[in-house]
């Protein structure tokens, strides 16, 4: 896929996608720093389970565990369990929970709960960081889709992607991004399914449920070409695949910019039956993900195009938009699926922008450098760190340091190290306190980044801690740190406590 020019009706069909996302946006666009991700609108249990759904559809699940599961085979299937499971997790352990405390970003949950601004500023920061790492990872699939549009480099499909979200998310903020997950999930489920059926139907394996019809066609791979795609450890071992499902699975419940959904909704009923729906639509896109990845394995085999390993890991991140190519679906179906591709990537970088820009001007400048700050202070700084964030993205994707599907990984194991045990023990035990959160969100950074910190002196650590699986011995090492620092000190405010047994499991509503 090493177009000279432009792919014209592609390009086409997803300027006019994004353009009406833009006019959706104008239409509901920020005028308050509540727009720029603290607080927003509630949009109904269907609705936002839709916004959870588009919201979590970024391009490490359109693109990048496409991508994956094409090179890895059954290996990858962690990724498509772990972040599932991970909504289960987070429905079964805090959803309706989170609501009861009715705070509105992840660092205003810590600072309250705990009673610490200094757990709230560290929060912040791990939250800005994990927008950060998580946009890194959207900028290279927008970086090689915007390439592959309009036929130029990388590079450069990177600077005008990052151009188009900063200027969307400046212009319209979080109503707009929020009204915009209901009809962007109409097209991410209409652009990845249709073209999947097609490719099925030309194939000739079951079309009307290509999710369950590409069975037969990891068998025809197996008979006809000797490929075992379905072998259970092939890239991996054992090990290696549980610790990346738990760590993947912690994270989601972890992510600061999907728990933020659940403080807009009216009731705990809502909180959970959001995310149901959230997972239903969720399990759409992902069943038929590794559909794609065989269906790539099988046009190449039979064209008789195997790639080697470096330039098949080279074009992994694109082997969904390349599938359909070498599947001879017709351009105007290409440019939807890519239109999908592009959508899921802008608008989970709007989300992260958003987030990690209320981050700073809410849970950072507003409570700790100017309570006095007026919203159109807020506005402005919530404005200027979208812009700083989204550089600091932009000058770390120019050189990408892994896959789509590996750099998200990583977000999740400082989620799953650091806001998920916050959370968790925030909710269920009340003697949880801020010493002990502290002491764990720190302890949780190490763990997380102690590969590429001290992986060179101790090779051992790489075997505990891998820097995308860290969190399978990382969050028990970072709840015992917790337990242990909070039964050593003194125990939390007598009034958190009482709120926490009658308001947050006291009754229900």
């Amino acid at each position: 896929m090493t177009d000279a020019g432009p792919n014209l009706i592609p390009l086409i069909i997803v300027t006019l996608a994004l353009a009406s996302f833009i006019v959706a946006g104008l239409r509901a666009r920020a005028r308050s720093a509540s727009d720029y991700g603290i607080g927003g609108r509630y949009i109904g249990r269907i609705g936002g389970g839709a916004a959870i759904a588009s919201n979590w559809m970024s391009a490490a699940s359109l693109l990048g565990m496409g991508g994956l599961l094409y090179l890895h085979g059954y290996y990858a299937l962690a990724y498509v369990i772990g972040w599932t499971g991970g909504y289960v997790l987070l429905l079964v352990l805090m959803a309706g929970q989170i609501r009861r405390f009715g705070k509105y970003t992840a660092p205003d949950f810590v600072g309250d709960r705990y009673a610490s601004p200094m757990a709230g500023l560290i929060s912040a920061g791990i939250s800005i960081t994990i927008s950060i790492i998580y946009c890194t990872a959207q900028f290279k699939g927008i970086g090689m889709l915007f390439g592959w549009l309009f036929g130029t480099g990388y590079r450069n499909g990177v600077i005008l992607g990052a151009v188009v979200v900063v200027g969307y998310v400046i212009i319209s903020g979080v109503l707009g991004v929020a009204r915009n997950q209901q009809l962007q999930y109409t097209l991410l489920i209409v652009s990845f399914i249709l073209p999947l059926m097609v490719l099925a139907y030309k194939l000739g394996y079951f079309w009307v449920l290509p999710q369950f019809g590409y069975g037969v066609a990891i068998q025809d791979l197996k008979r006809e070409f000797g490929i075992n795609f379905a072998a259970p450890f092939a890239s991996g071992s054992l090990f290696q695949w549980i610790s990346l499902c738990f760590t993947l699975m912690v994270g989601t419940a972890g992510l600061p910019h999907v728990l933020s959904r659940f403080y807009v909704v009216p009731n705990i009923r809502d909180a959970r039956w959001s995310l149901v729906w959230g997972l239903f639509f969720i399990a759409l896109i992902y069943w038929s993900a590794p559909a794609y990845a065989v269906f790539a394995r099988l046009l190449e085999a039979r064209a008789g195009m195997t790639l080697p390993p470096a330039a098949a890991e080279k074009m992994a991140d694109l082997i969904v938009i390349r599938t359909a190519v070498m599947g001879g679906l017709p351009p105007w179906m290409i440019g939807i699926l890519a239109a999908g591709a592009v959508s899921a990537a802008f608008f989970t970088v709007a989300g992260l922008l958003i987030t990690g820009a209320s981050s700073f001007s809410h849970d950072i400048y507003y409570r700790f450098i100017n309570p006095r700050a007026s919203e159109t202070t807020k506005m402005a700084l919530s404005k200027a760190a979208v812009v700083a964030l989204a550089v600091v993205v932009l000058v770390i994707a120019m050189d990408p340091p892994g896959l789509i599907a590996e750099i998200t990984a990583v977000a999740f194991a400082l989620a799953g190290n650091t806001i998920f045990p916050a959370f968790l023990l925030g909710i269920w035990w009340g003697r949880a306190n801020r010493h002990g959160v502290i002491a764990g969100m720190l302890t949780g950074v190490v763990i997380t980044f102690s590969t590429p910190l001290f992986g060179r002196f101790l090779p051992v650590v790489a075997d505990i801690f891998p820097l995308t699986s860290s969190a399978f011995f990382g969050a028990p090492a970072v709840i015992a740190v917790m337990v242990a620092v909070s039964l050593l000190t003194p125990p939390p405010p007598e009034e958190v406590r009482r709120f926490l047994a009658e308001q947050v499991h006291g009754h229900m509503d």
